[in-house]
């Protein structure tokens, strides 16, 4: 096997193949969570923080550690990125002493450019723009909860809430990948950019899925196997809750929207959630609910996801089943 230097900056790095090597391998760190140790020595994984996290930062420390690694968390305070250092030059110095990079920031721009001056893997651990391993760890839940990997060709997904953020945007390119029926709902003004729709609808056109954009709610979630939403305030925005919230309040995931869904239909949030807002308790905290699932699939696909990368990078087919 050639080696190949790959990076996960957005959901559609990974083909339908690839992201199914990636959730099955995902599945076996959850039976087994010391499965493969890619990075024992240990090898330093740099961790860095641009904004605040309780998911990420656990799952991705505590992951690093599980696979043999070093995690290196660093906070904006704490490093030189803080305070205006160019991408590339705190890039060029830790590719030189991590065996990889994982960062949560802002613009996309400033993960490609990461990425740009790494000879070693670069994750996304969140940007505006998409939220790629929380969509791995989405449909690792989903896999685990409907009979496999191979049954998420089946499942019919949607999304409702703020359609133009990170979440919709890697629920409509991660779910194209998986061949999925996904379908985002969300007000006027609040719906994801034409270029990520058409990419998006084009890679379902590949893998057998389709894309529905609308700002109907009840018409994305009748019939669908899994009800998505997010906060509608995101993090830095809280002051402006009472009036960025105001069209969004028809996008409430609650007991008579969930009843136009499926039957048995899972219910997920990325969290963190606000109950009787974007979500009510009786939700969130009923029997459809699998957040915790959710929540604790962060650690094993982003185990499998750093995992595969390893094995693409040294060459080493063992890395990647």
């Amino acid at each position: 096997m050639t080696p190949e230097l790959r990076h996960m900056l957005r959901d559609d790095d990974l083909n339908h193949e690839e992201q199914k090597q990636v959730l099955e391998l995902a599945i076996k760190f959850h039976h087994n969570r010391f499965y493969k140790q890619p990075f024992a020595g240990p090898q330093a994984v740099a961790v860095l923080f641009d904004k605040p996290s309780t998911r990420t930062r656990s799952s991705f420390s505590i992951g690093v550690a599980e696979l043999g690694g070093y995690p290196l968390v660093i906070d904006k305070s704490g490093s030189q990125l803080g305070r205006g250092e160019p991408v590339a030059d705190t890039a060029r110095v830790l590719d030189r002493m991590a065996y990889g990079v994982v960062w949560r920031t802002f613009g996309q721009d400033r993960v490609e450019e990461m990425a740009k001056y790494s000879t070693h893997p670069v994750i996304n651990a969140l940007t505006d723009d998409f939220h790629p391993c929380q969509i791995l760890a989405d449909f690792q839940t989903i896999a685990e909860h409907r009979g496999g990997v191979d049954n998420l060709k089946t499942q019919t997904i949607a999304y409702v809430g703020d359609a133009a953020n990170n979440m919709s945007n890697s629920y409509l390119l991660g779910g194209a990948v998986a061949g999925m029926n996904v379908r985002v709902a969300g007000p006027q003004g609040y719906l994801p950019r034409p270029d990520i729709v058409a990419d998006a609808e084009r890679i379902a056109a590949e893998n057998g899925g389709s894309i529905l954009v609308t700002t109907d709610a009840k018409e994305a979630v009748k019939d669908a196997d899994c009800v998505f939403t997010d906060t509608w305030v995101s993090m830095g925005e809280e002051a402006e809750y009472a009036i960025r919230s105001k069209p969004f309040w028809d996008y409430q995931v609650n007991a008579e929207l969930m009843a136009l869904a499926k039957p048995d239909a899972l219910f997920q949030h990325c969290l963190p959630a606000y109950r009787g807002k974007e979500v009510t308790a009786e939700v969130i905290d009923g029997p459809q609910s699998v957040v915790w699932d959710e929540a604790e699939n962060r650690l094993h696909a982003q185990k499998a996801l750093m995992t595969w990368l390893a094995g693409k990078a040294r060459g080493d087919e063992s890395l990647l089943a």
